[in-house]
């Protein structure tokens, strides 16, 4: 990786990255995000697009498809991420409309844009894996923001008015960790200059992200949905966990893999689907935030297997407690986990995604080749460790069945 990083005047952290002989470039703008009432987030990214004060939505939206400009924004668990995509010599008109829609936009057609998120949600929920992944996370995570799922969001959205869009988006602009990236075939001088020139008037960024609630599971939680006309019951069950920037990280991420991340030749996948036949869907997931991360396993199964697909769990989970892995098993899972990082830092918007997420949460614009370098270290001790250490009975599990 050959990054150059710098500092704006305002703070705002710059990352590029030169990368030669590529026809298109991709620009990250990362803002961190304060708490706010469920749903306000996400229905400010959806009116980003609905005019600013110099362009209607309709112009925008030509003015993009004239260019070939792909823009995005996009609500993470910590941050808003604004994304353009395009054309090496239509860079600086890119920016421009970046430019006008981060500082300028309206937040007109509000209670148009409610009522399409709200039929949004509504449609989204209809799929039961959707009802279970939902309930998972609202309760794993109860009493913080990164709770607020599709129906949190849906019994809130009533509330919301537009002045509390104006209020998240004031805080966004003024209260702020602001990072920028960009990776592309074009010079550090040219880019840096123009960047400087258009966002240089906004507030300093701040140096962190602030938390304010720390999160723990007491004893298990069980939820169980009924819902009559399905054919499958779904299970999710999962633990809280250390962070990304923590030091179980490598060995947590190398467990996913042997669980439950590795596809064909994971042991969820070679236990539960292959011998038992208990599963049409299995895996393992470890999911992290700035704040808060948890380890989960997912099940799709006949209704009648739900206590044979749980008692399953249990003992692939009893088994990599109690014994150790093979040298070979954690080697593969090693390749698994960077050959697959290679795969997906190919293009330039994977490079500079992957960038600005790094550097909005304060790990740093190098972390990637640090964590790479903590996965090449784990030991079949530490995987054994790490599973004692989390898979305990303090548990979140979802179940939804007819």
């Amino acid at each position: 990786m050959n990054t150059k990083i710098s500092k704006f005047n305002n703070n705002i952290d710059f990352a590029f990255e030169k990368c030669p002989n590529t026809p298109r470039i991709a620009l990250y703008f990362n803002f961190s995000i304060k708490d706010m009432p469920a749903g306000v987030y996400s229905l400010m990214v959806k009116l980003f697009m609905q005019g600013t004060k110099n362009r209607s939505a309709q112009q925008l939206s030509e003015e993009l498809d004239k260019y070939a400009i792909d823009f995005s924004a996009e609500l993470k668990s910590d941050y808003i991420k604004f994304r353009i995509v395009c054309l090496n010599e239509d860079f600086e008109k890119a920016v421009e409309i970046l430019n006008d829609i981060i500082k300028n936009t309206t937040f007109e057609d509000f209670e148009k844009e409610k009522l399409k998120l709200e039929n949004e949600i509504i449609a989204e929920l209809d799929s039961p894996r959707a009802k279970v992944i939902d309930s998972y996370y609202k309760n794993i995570y109860e009493g913080h923001s990164y709770g607020y799922t599709n129906t949190v969001i849906l019994d809130n959205l009533k509330n919301i008015k537009r002045e509390d869009v104006l209020c998240a988006y004031n805080s966004m602009i003024n209260c702020s960790k602001k990072v920028i990236v960009f990776a592309g075939d074009l010079e550090y001088e040219k880019v840096n200059s123009l960047l400087q020139e258009k966002f240089i008037d906004l507030p300093d960024s701040k140096l962190e992200l602030s938390n304010t609630y720390k999160l723990s599971i007491q004893e298990p939680k069980l939820i169980e949905t009924i819902q009559k006309d399905l054919n499958q019951a779904h299970i999710l069950k999962g633990w809280l966990v250390d962070t990304a920037d923590k030091e179980d990280y490598a060995a947590l991420s190398l467990l996913n893999i042997i669980l439950g991340a590795s596809g064909l030749s994971s042991r969820l996948f070679l236990e539960l689907r292959d011998k038992k036949g208990l599963a049409y869907v299995v895996r393992s997931s470890y999911d992290s935030a700035k704040f808060a991360a948890n380890f989960s396993i997912y099940i799709a199964t006949e209704p009648k297997n739900v206590e044979t697909s749980l008692n399953g769990f249990n003992e692939e989970i009893e088994k990599i407690k109690t014994i150790p892995i093979s040298e070979e098993e954690l080697e593969n899972a090693k390749n698994n986990f960077l050959g697959k990082l290679a795969f997906i830092t190919e293009t330039n918007a994977q490079k500079a995604n992957r960038l600005a997420h790094y550097g909005i949460l304060g790990y740093g614009f190098e972390y990637c080749n640090k964590a790479c370098e903590k996965i090449k270290k784990v030991t079949i001790d530490e995987i054994q460790t790490c599973a004692n250490k989390y898979f305990n009975d303090k548990f979140v599990l979802a179940i939804i069945k007819p």
